[in-house]
């Protein structure tokens, strides 16, 4: 069979098509990311195993033409005023992060006894956390919009401005290697080499600006009225600055960058963006493929233990940094946690960095090789620690304490908030939804504290002289610090959450902690689907909120009524909206 399948490269490509699926339906049953389950396969397929892949050069390609692709969609995406609407935390975290985790990860390197150049890719690739991972597992758990996953987005874009500047350097490394036998000229060859790579850039850059000043947005515009040709230019505009930035001495990877930065100013990226999305994952994989078919196992018994430091470094190491900037910066330990967690693994783009390294000639390919094992251990290792972050933090909760400032920015915004009155409601999530509740709420004359785990959010409603206060739903203990004898209702409408478990749900332990704390009025929770509706039911909440159903409903009777008064059959009797349901109960326990 194998000698069947070597015979052909189709065969071949076929083979690991097939392996891949398999491989990544078992992963994704065990909660595995992709990119463990394609590396695997490339260890899998490769001499180490069955040696499926010799079809080396055709499988180079496809994962140049991934790289080239991932880097022109981060380009794409490479937003500098997303870091300005998360404010200082972003920059000083991102930054923070990448200088402590380098100059740590440096140290632990030449005490492991690599050599300086070694210890310096090894610290870079240590640095940079997977954009893929993270987002794929945040958008899971519904914490995108959270502070924490805010804070590590933030984090990222610092990354990925780190990455450009790291490319640049590289590729300059790259020109100066080309003009190497230049170094035997003398000093005035090695200025004037430089000089050029200085010239070429400058150029680059300047032809770059000019495209994206004055003829992007137009020719895109005219490529737009045909979508299938707009994605065929894209890639080929990828394409022609990789192939051309690699002719001049830079490389292929800078020059994907830069198409997309050239293409992110105009309104068609993210159409863009997603129609490449699938593309990029698809190419990829042969990337990965090919990195894992040369992990050769045989040599990596002497790796081991620096891989097991190296990857502990990063999955507690990491982490603790974050949160140790988070903390100073007054931010609540679990906020430092949460988003410590998250960033906890080594990037795709530490894989490339390397790989890039190798190709210079800096280091040699079995640093390539335990790149690659860190990897495989941090990716796989960080996602089930992300998934469980919330248990874990439970857990480590009374030892975490010294990554809390005791004045912390979040607790001046608490003191301004004093409640010296009767609330009828206390409202948890200031958000779209519940803002929309709140303001309903007072209309109707209702005494409401609103609480959210934003500090953004309390700082913004405390401007308009509401009362608003700092809080996190899924501490079981911060109810302990809310007027809750006052209240009447405890109304919770946090987005959705990480399904599973109840104690992995902030809903469920605000429901125990106020009835802990001694609460005797009532509760309602928003649920977002009809599971957790059912448990919210079993557990005796009061009502239960269903802000997607609740909404279909409204537009139904908006259009049926508007039906009904076209045809001249009057205006129906609506029903009650979620917020009318609250005081129809009210109401009846007042009667009662």
């Amino acid at each position: 069979m194998l000698e069947i399948v070597s015979s052909s490269v189709f065969y071949q490509i076929a083979a690991l098509l097939v392996i891949a699926a398999v491989l990544g339906v078992a992963g994704m049953l065990i909660r595995l990311p992709l990119i463990v389950s394609f590396l695997l396969v490339g260890v899998i397929a490769g001499p180490s195993v069955l040696g499926l892949v010799e079809a080396s050069e055709h499988i180079e390609l496809l994962a140049e033409l991934g790289i080239t692709i991932l880097l022109f969609l981060v380009g794409l995406k490479l937003d500098l005023g997303m870091i300005r609407t998360l404010g200082a935390v972003a920059v000083v975290a991102g930054v923070g992060q990448i200088l402590l985790t380098a100059g740590f990860g440096f140290g632990l390197c030449l005490w492991l006894g690599y050599d300086a150049a070694t210890s310096l890719y090894l610290a870079g690739a240590l640095t940079f956390s997977s954009t893929i991972i993270i987002v794929k597992l945040l958008s899971d758990k519904r914490e995108i919009d959270s502070l924490h996953g805010r804070i590590a987005i933030g984090v990222l874009i610092v990354q990925d401005l780190a990455v450009v500047l790291a490319m640049v350097l590289l590729s300059a490394l790259t020109g100066a290697r080309d003009g190497a036998d230049a170094a035997e000229a003398g000093v005035g060859s090695n200025l004037f080499q430089i000089a050029m790579i200085i010239g070429e850039g400058a150029v680059i850059v300047g032809g770059v600006w000019l495209f994206i000043r004055y003829g992007a947005t137009r020719l895109l515009a005219l490529l737009g009225r045909s979508p299938e040709l707009l994605i065929a230019f894209a890639i080929g505009w990828a394409a022609f600055l990789a192939a051309l930035l690699d002719h001049l001495g830079f490389s292929k990877e800078l020059g994907g960058l830069i198409a997309g930065v050239s293409l992110a100013s105009t309104p068609f990226r993210e159409s863009i963006a997603a129609r490449l999305a699938p593309l990029r994952d698809f190419l990829l994989l042969f990337f990965f493929i090919a990195l894992g078919a040369e992990l050769d196992i045989g040599q990596l018994g002497g790796e081991l233990g620096a891989a097991a430091a190296l990857s502990l470094f990063v999955l507690i190491g990491k982490p603790l940094i974050v949160m140790a900037i988070v903390g100073l910066m007054g931010y609540r330990r679990r906020t430092g946690f949460l988003a410590g967690a998250a960033l906890g693994q080594i990037s795709e783009f530490s894989l490339i960095f390397t790989a890039m390294g190798v190709a210079l000639g800096h280091v040699g390919p079995e640093v390539m090789s335990l790149t690659t094992l860190i990897g495989l251990a941090t990716i796989g290792l960080s996602s089930y620690f992300v998934l469980s972050s919330q248990g874990i933090y439970r857990w480590l909760e009374p030892a975490l304490g010294v990554f809390e400032r005791h004045a912390a920015a979040t607790d001046e915004i608490d003191a301004r908030t004093e409640v010296d009155h009767d609330v009828d409601i206390i409202l948890f999530g200031l958000g779209r939804y519940g803002g929309d509740i709140w303001r309903g709420l007072r209309q109707r004359g209702l005494s409401v504290l609103g609480v959210d785990f934003d500090p953004a959010a309390v700082r913004h409603w405390q401007a308009q002289g509401l009362p608003a206060c700092y809080g996190d739903a899924g501490d079981p203990d911060f109810p302990e610090s809310l007027p809750l004898d006052r209240a009447r209702w405890v109304v919770c409408a946090v987005p959705q959450q990480q399904q599973g478990l109840v104690h992995d749900n902030a809903k469920f332990t605000l429901l125990q902690a106020v009835r802990r704390h001694g609460f005797t009025g009532k509760v309602a929770l928003a649920a977002h689907d009809a599971h957790e509706a059912i448990e919210m039911r079993r557990q005796g909440v009061d009502v239960i909120l269903m802000p997607f159903v609740d909404a279909a409903r409204q537009a139904v009777e908006a259009v049926v009524e508007a039906d009904d008064i076209a045809r001249g059959a009057g205006s129906p009797q609506a029903a009650p909206d979620a917020a009318e349901q609250i005081f129809l109960a009210d109401e009846e326990r007042s009667d009662s």
